[in-house]
């Protein structure tokens, strides 16, 4: 049987306590060799206002049409027949194409003028707040890769995810969390788990998912009838066991790491509880982010999570919701998903500005694509839209973004960009600056190169840096 080492089969103890104590454990294996740890709070290439970041993605493709970015022009041409060619035929195009109205009507809404949909009820009372960007197109149409690219960089997966690349580059503050918490559906997203992985880069970096139902994290708590001073008898009698192997055999130094890691999950007992703990919030909170209603409850606890985590020192927390995928019955189907999504969001940058720390929090919405404004007719009623690359809109709040503005747009239908138009590289490099990192110097020597995260470099997109 082939030689597994600690770190391959500390990797796949999955979503539990021993998963969630891998970075702390790396840490402390470096740590224990008197060096500083590789998550180590530290600086980044450039001053910034933000320290933390929370990216919340919509998996599926959100419509921008439908959502921010508002098109006149296809109530005039709802139905009518649409034919692409060249670049514009699409890839799961079939029978007749017509163009498709928004269900929903738009508004402006705050000093900005910032249009949404009406149905972004709570959102719309924090527009000032918010930086539009409709200027960003990937490569691809198909939901995993386009994930893969969103949230990686890289369409082919493999690469490590934008917290990896994050916490690589600043360490975390709180060594007893990890420093890249995921809060996933209970279905993963199309891709799976390597929308969060570390990639090539060291383990210590990898994303720690967060189970949505039931205890979040698995083997948290101690088996019935172990104390917390049984534990602690059990810990010290093995530490002098391992000891005593550790004097007769001192080449072993991955021993001492060993036993760091007993010790971290013991006090990560204590520290996680506390972490996801919502006894200490008032109930005037719990209602704000719309926990206990059956609509929001779900995306509204992963709201607040993400507001304690930031608290508790965690530098990158990533939210998903899913199914945005939609098709057909786009009114329904897009209405729902945004009630679910749109009191909570709310509530998180009003919780965080309230609590200061939206000024050192980055807090970033998008989807892997946008959607096209046609589709193909079905049973007369049931309109939809289909993967969209050329055009959609991202949002972002707080952390020195450039808020209160729209930047760039889409044609008359909302097909593609056409001004300040960017490669979402050029996006993920302008995050990354805006919580002080450089994408051409965080990088990582593997397999030949020194790789980062926008693959080869780009260009920044000053307009969205306040």
């Amino acid at each position: 049987m082939a030689h597994v080492n600690r770190r391959e089969s500390l990797f796949r103890l999955g979503t539990s306590l021993g998963s969630l104590a891998l970075t702390a454990l790396l840490s402390d294996e470096v740590r224990s060799e008197e060096k500083p740890g590789p998550l180590t709070p530290r600086d980044g290439h450039f001053p910034s206002k933000a320290t933390n970041c929370i990216f919340l993605m919509m998996e599926g493709g959100p419509s921008h049409v439908d959502t921010f970015d508002p098109k006149p022009t296809l109530e005039k041409l709802h139905l009518t027949e649409f034919t692409r060619s060249g670049e514009q035929k699409s890839a799961m195009e079939s029978g007749k194409r017509y163009y498709v109205k928004s269900p929903f009507k738009f508004h402006k809404h705050g000093e900005s003028g910032a249009d949404m949909s009406d149905n972004w009820r709570h959102l719309s009372t924090v527009a000032d707040d918010l930086c539009f960007f409709r200027g960003c197109q990937v490569d691809s149409v198909n939901h995993p890769t386009a994930m893969y690219q969103m949230n990686c960089g890289n369409r082919f997966g493999g690469d490590p995810g934008i917290g990896a690349w994050v916490t690589y580059g600043l360490g975390t503050v709180n060594q007893d969390l990890p420093g890249f918490v995921v809060l996933p559906e209970v279905s993963y997203p199309q891709g799976g788990a390597p929308n969060w992985s570390n990639g090539y880069l060291p383990a210590f970096y990898q994303g720690t998912p967060l189970r949505p139902k039931g205890s979040p994290i698995l083997d948290l708590s101690p088996p019935a009838g172990v104390t917390a001073e049984r534990q602690r008898m059990n810990l010290d009698l093995l530490a002098s066991f391992n000891a005593r192997h550790a004097a007769k055999h001192p080449q072993h130094a991955e021993l001492a790491a060993r036993l760091e890691s007993y010790e971290l999950a013991f006090r990560m007992q204590t520290e996680v509880p506390k972490a996801i703990d919502f006894s200490d919030e008032s109930e005037k909170t719990l209602a704000m982010y719309g926990v206990g209603k059956t609509e929001t409850d779900s995306f509204g606890r992963k709201c607040l999570l993400a507001r304690k985590m930031v608290e508790k020192g965690v530098r990158f927390v990533q939210l998903f919701k899913g199914t945005w995928d939609s098709h057909d019955y786009i009114e329904r189907a897009h209405g729902n998903l945004i009630e679910s999504v749109d009191q909570p969001i709310a509530a998180l940058i009003k919780d965080l500005k309230a609590r200061g720390l939206l000024e050192s929090t980055l807090i970033v919405w998008c989807g892997e694509f946008g959607r096209t404004p046609d589709n193909g007719l079905r049973g007369g009623i049931a309109y939809g839209r289909d993967h969209n690359p050329n055009a959609m809109t991202i949002w972002m709040a707080g952390g020195g973004c450039n808020a209160g503005h729209t930047i760039g747009a889409t044609d008359e239908t909302g097909m593609t960009a056409v001004e300040n138009v960017h490669h979402v590289r050029d996006f993920h490099i302008t995050l990354l600056r805006l919580l002080g990192l450089d994408d051409n110097k965080l990088t990582y020597y593997h397999a030949g190169r020194f790789k980062q995260l926008s693959q080869f470099g780009g260009k920044l997109i000053d307009d969205l840096i306040a």
